[in-house]
């Protein structure tokens, strides 16, 4: 049997459940995709960003402990921790929606009274 992601260290029940939504439900799983590839899946799946939660999963990937994160790797993690939450797919938006959006276009709703 393949462990879950919780079986990777600082990871917990609530991760399995995190990931699972993306369909990383092993621990191989993750480390194959790799921890921002993998972040970035979970986030668009539903899940909500948090950076102790990233950095943890990428300080258990390396076999440290979450607490080992500080100065500038953590400002580093920070950094890419900032890029994933910026390619994250709004929820059950149109795709020609999303394009407009990233072209500045602005909403019919925000044209209303």
């Amino acid at each position: 049997m393949t462990d879950k992601p919780s079986a990777i260290r600082n990871l917990g029940p609530a991760s399995d459940t995190f990931y699972g939504r993306a369909g990383i439900d092993t621990a191989d799983k993750l480390r194959e995709i790799g921890p921002d590839q993998a972040y970035l899946l979970a986030l668009n799946a539903g899940g909500k960003a948090h950076f102790i939660g990233y950095y943890a999963m990428v300080m258990g990937l390396q076999g440290r402990p979450w607490n080992d994160c500080r100065g500038a790797e953590k400002a580093a993690l920070k950094k890419r921790f900032e890029a994933i939450k910026a390619q994250i797919r709004p929820q059950n938006q149109d795709p020609f929606e999303e394009e407009l959006n990233r072209l500045g276009v602005i909403s019919r709703s925000a044209d209303k009274p």
